[in-house]
């Protein structure tokens, strides 16, 4: 195996069980203390292979690199989050990939974040600006929980009031309620080409953040809903689920053009 792909120590992994349970802990030699369910220790898992095998309590735990969906699912929540399946489009009308920076407005509980700091890689920065105090505390450790804090820059910043004072960024997303007043800002935070996208929850933002991203000299306005049906699979007998997730938000994307 390509030693590239080995455990490393000071990385954060994912200790799963078959029964469902999992849980996120830095890999590091000797006990390490894991809220409220005792003292594990992961000497064996440093340089190994991902999925090799630990005993704790009582159970077996194959230890893994998490993947998005993981380090998302572990998240601690102090703020509604954008979902999965907005946050993935979020990423795709914005165009950020690796090696992006990118401006964030709107830091909630750091899912977002987490999920652009995570497609921007290891070259790449988020900067993320938050005007609660209480937000930011939370996002910074989800953040450093799931070891993405050296790619993304927090500040405690009401952009409506004192604008994203940024420049030359390749994408801004704004997941705030007035996104509309901040247009002016994003448009000067832009590279030439560079996208700005937007989460709104109602009608109206929609309605009124597209007029004025026309105002603000936007091009290629573009809004979409996502709609998320799973599916039941049964041997003879699968069907769509009864619930879906629905209405989340709208999601809308623009270019800089001068």
């Amino acid at each position: 195996m390509n030693d590239e792909r080995r455990l490393r120590e000071g990385e954060i992994v994912l200790l799963w069980r078959r029964s469902g349970d999992s849980l996120l802990v830095p890999l590091q030699r000797g006990p390490q203390a894991v809220d409220n369910r005792g003292v594990v220790r992961l000497d064996d898992a440093v340089d190994a292979r991902p999925g090799t095998v630990i005993g704790w309590a009582g159970a077996e735990y194959r230890v893994f690199r998490p993947s998005l969906s993981d380090l998302l699912a572990h998240l601690q929540r102090r703020a509604q989050i954008v979902t999965p399946k907005d946050a993935q489009f979020l990423l795709y009308l914005a165009g950020v990939g690796p090696g992006a920076t990118v401006v964030e407005a709107g830091s909630g509980s750091g899912a977002l974040t987490i999920v652009l700091a995570h497609a921007v890689g290891p070259t790449g920065r988020v900067i993320s600006l938050e005007r609660r105090d209480d937000f930011l505390r939370a996002a910074r450790e989800n953040v450093r929980s799931s070891g993405l804090e050296t790619r993304v820059e927090f500040q405690e910043r009401d952009v409506v009031r004192d604008g994203l004072d940024a420049h030359d960024v390749d994408a801004v997303v704004l997941d705030i309620p007035e996104p509309w007043e901040v247009f002016g800002s994003a448009h000067e935070a832009l590279v030439s080409g560079g996208h700005l996208a937007t989460y709104t929850p109602t009608y109206n933002q929609l309605e009124r953040g597209v007029r004025a991203m026309h105002t603000a000299g936007f091009a290629e306005v573009r809004s979409v809903e996502l709609l998320e049906r799973a599916m039941h699979v049964g041997e003879g007998g699968t069907r769509p689920e009864f619930e879906m997730l629905g209405h989340t938000g709208f999601l809308t994307g623009a270019r800089r053009v001068d």
